[in-house]
C-alpha cells in the first residue's frame, strides 16, 4: 500500500512539474496523428502505438495500444509547449493507471511510461506511415504454398530459445497447447492470403498480417460481431456480421491486405470490405509499419489446427 501511494504521489508530482499552468487540452498539429512507438522493457524493445485526434474545437482525445491487449480509448490528452501527457486505467494487467508523458522534438516523441504494473519504461516514437498505394495492384498469377500438409519448411518459432510446440499431424499444422507463436520465414508487404483453421470450443487464436495486425480467431458462433471476436481486426475493425461456423468446424479465410486497406472474407461472406487498419494490434512483432513482415499464427493462447495456407503477392 505504501508503494502504491508513493507511485501515485510521484505521478502527481511529475504532472505538476511539467504542467504548472495547464488548463484543458491544447489543439496543436504537432501531436495530432498516429505514432509508432518502441518501448524498452527488461532489455527488449516492445511495440506500441498512439493516436491523438481533435474532438470538437479544443479537446484532444485518442487511442493507445500497448504490447498486448486491444486499442484503449484516451478520454483526454494534454498538450502544451511540446509536452504530451495522459493517463488510462488498466485493461488486462496491473492495478494502477498507466501514465504517459513525452516531448516532441523534430517530429519525434521521447518520454516515459509508468505502466499499469508500476514499471517506469522509456520509449521513443515516430509518425506512422500512411501506406497509401497510388497504383492498382497487379497480382502474380503464381500462388505460393505456405503449408503443404507435410512439413513446416516455410515456418519458424518467433522465439528460438523456447520449445516449439507446433507440429504437423495428419496433414494439419497443429498448435496442441499454449506456447510460442509461429511466423513465416519469408516477409510480405501486400498479399492475398488463404487460410483455413479449426478450433475446439472456447479456444482462441489469431492470424497476424505482416506480424502486426491480428485477425481474431475465436469460438464466437452465435454472438454479435465485435472487433475482439471472430474475424475482427483486434480492437479496431468490427465485421459487418458474425460469420463464424460452430467450433470443431473448419473456418475459411480469404484476406487481402494492400497498404493499410484490408478485406476479409470468412466462410464465403465479406465481413470487412476495404477498410483502413489504423495501427498495430496488441501482440505485434514490432511497430515498424513501413516495412514488410511475416504471417504469424498465434500459439500463446488456445488450441488450433490450420490447413491449406497459400499466399499471392503482387508482380
Amino acid at each position: 500500500m505504501k508503494q502504491f501511494k508513493f507511485k501515485n504521489y510521484l505521478r502527481i508530482l511529475v504532472i505538476a512539474m511539467l504542467f504548472p499552468a495547464l488548463v484543458g487540452a491544447q489543439n496543436d498539429q504537432k501531436i495530432i496523428g498516429k505514432w509508432d512507438l518502441e518501448v524498452e522493457k527488461n532489455g527488449r524493445i516492445m511495440p506500441s502505438w498512439l493516436e491523438v485526434k481533435l474532438s470538437g474545437n479544443k479537446a484532444l482525445v485518442g487511442h493507445f495500444v500497448a504490447h498486448n491487449g486491444s486499442a484503449r480509448p484516451i478520454s483526454e490528452v494534454f498538450f502544451k509547449d511540446d509536452l504530451v501527457d495522459f493517463s488510462i486505467p488498466p485493461q488486462w494487467d496491473g492495478v494502477v493507471y498507466m501514465h504517459f508523458s513525452a516531448k516532441i522534438s523534430e517530429d519525434q516523441l521521447k518520454g516515459t511510461i509508468i505502466s499499469n504494473e508500476g514499471e517506469i519504461l522509456s520509449f521513443t516514437g515516430v509518425r506512422a506511415p500512411k501506406l497509401i498505394r497510388n497504383e492498382e495492384v497487379k497480382w502474380n498469377k503464381k500462388i505460393a504454398v505456405l503449408f503443404d500438409g507435410k512439413s513446416m519448411e516455410h515456418w519458424k518459432p518467433i522465439e528460438t530459445n523456447r520449445e516449439n510446440q507446433w507440429e504437423v499431424k495428419d496433414g494439419l499444422l497443429v498448435n496442441p497447447r499454449s506456447g510460442v507463436n509461429l511466423i513465416t520465414k519469408e516477409k510480405f508487404t501486400d498479399f492475398k492470403l488463404h487460410i483455413e483453421v479449426r478450433y475446439p470450443e472456447h479456444s482462441n487464436s489469431g492470424i497476424y498480417l505482416r506480424g502486426r495486425y491480428e485477425v481474431q480467431v475465436e469460438d464466437s458462433y452465435g454472438k454479435d460481431p465485435d472487433s475482439i471476436l471472430f474475424g475482427g481486426i483486434y480492437g479496431f475493425l468490427t465485421p459487418n456480421e458474425m460469420a463464424a461456423n460452430k467450433a470443431g468446424e473448419w473456418q475459411v479465410f480469404d484476406i487481402t491486405l494492400i497498404g493499410r486497406r484490408v478485406t476479409i472474407v470468412a466462410n464465403g461472406k465479406t465481413i470487412i470490405n476495404d477498410q483502413i487498419i489504423p495501427g498495430i494490434t496488441g501482440g505485434a512483432i514490432d511497430s515498424k509499419e513501413g516495412t514488410s513482415g511475416p504471417i504469424m499464427l498465434q500459439g500463446d493462447h488456445g488450441k488450433a489446427e490450420f490447413r491449406n495456407i497459400t499466399i499471392q503477392t503482387p508482380n
